[in-house]
């Protein structure tokens, strides 16, 4: 079992049948960077006060929780009020209903969750349902109380575990039509379309997290070590963004930078092809030398 420690400890339910289980974050905050603010002079860190517009400074008992009814004006809420709508954190996560592996859009997807047995005792019906939804090529969804929230959440197959993903309540999901509304849904140009799609096939690869790099937090780590050794950092040039092309122009244009990136794939490859085979004729070349030696 990890050493971090569980979000959550409870049973997960599908119908009579009840499966101990724990809840681990599947994200690391500590991978990212993150800074304060710091007052240069002294070098310690800024503290802010609650402050009221024409009052100034105020105590924290005075504070109440607003909801903005409309401009300027508020409900106001007290602590707790706000504590007694809380739901109470529940200790079963019931599945109440399945649907297709695909059918959820990856809009609704929020945070992921490692969803393992509590012990050997649970892990047989843990692996029965682990390979059912896999077999069945389903989702289970349900309702997790936690943290006096209530999360949408959906649960799925994760190797040899089970991954639980919150999702969005539909009314916090914008509708996509005022944003698209002015997109042409006409069908783009069928050579355009031929070439395009011939040049994803050719990028077309397994997925691997591990190929991508951010490279803001790389160049900030290096900032932060050349500050730390008081040296100057290395700063990386970033490619300029080509120019569009306009009107009419802008159909040749693209087919032409299509074909240009299809040709320098196909370029690539072949060229990594030629050299592995000259580096393995070299290879056996001077093994012969050697030989002959």
């Amino acid at each position: 079992m990890p050493a971090a420690r569980p979000v959550w400890k409870g049973q997960l339910r599908l119908s009579p049948v009840s499966i101990p289980v724990e809840l681990y974050s599947a994200t690391k905050s500590s991978s990212k960077i993150s800074f304060r603010q710091i007052h240069e002079p002294s070098g310690k860190p800024v503290r802010y006060e609650k402050v009221v517009p024409g009052v100034g400074p105020v105590d924290r008992d005075e504070i109440l929780k607003g909801f903005e009814y409309e401009k300027g004006s508020y409900v106001l809420l007290s602590e707790d009020e706000v504590e007694e709508v809380k739901l109470e954190t529940k200790k079963t996560l019931e599945l109440t209903q399945f649907v297709g592996a695909c059918e959820i859009d990856p809009i609704y997807f929020h945070k992921p969750y490692y969803l393992v047995p509590q012990d050997e005792l649970a892990e047989d019906a843990f692996r029965v349902l682990r390979d059912a939804l896999r077999q069945s090529e389903k989702v289970g969804l349900g309702q997790l109380a936690l943290r006096g929230k209530e999360y949408l959440v959906a649960i799925k197959p994760c190797g040899t575990g089970l991954l639980l993903e919150t999702l969005h309540y539909e009314d916090e999901i914008r509708k996509s039509d005022p944003f698209f509304s002015e997109v042409s849904g006409k069908k783009a140009d069928k050579d355009l379309l031929g070439v395009a799609t011939e040049l994803i096939e050719k990028k077309t690869a397994p997925f691997d997290a591990g190929i991508f790099k951010d490279h803001y937090a790389e160049a900030l780590r290096q900032l932060i070590d050349a500050k730390l050794k008081k040296k100057r950092p290395n700063v990386v040039e970033t490619e300029e963004e080509a120019p569009r092309g306009r009107g009419g122009d802008n159909v040749v244009d693209l087919m032409s930078a299509l074909k240009q990136s299809l040709e320098k794939s196909e370029g690539g490859r072949k060229k990594r092809s030629a050299s592995g085979g000259k580096s393995a004729s070299r290879r056996s070349g001077n093994g012969r030398q050697r030989k002959s030696a």
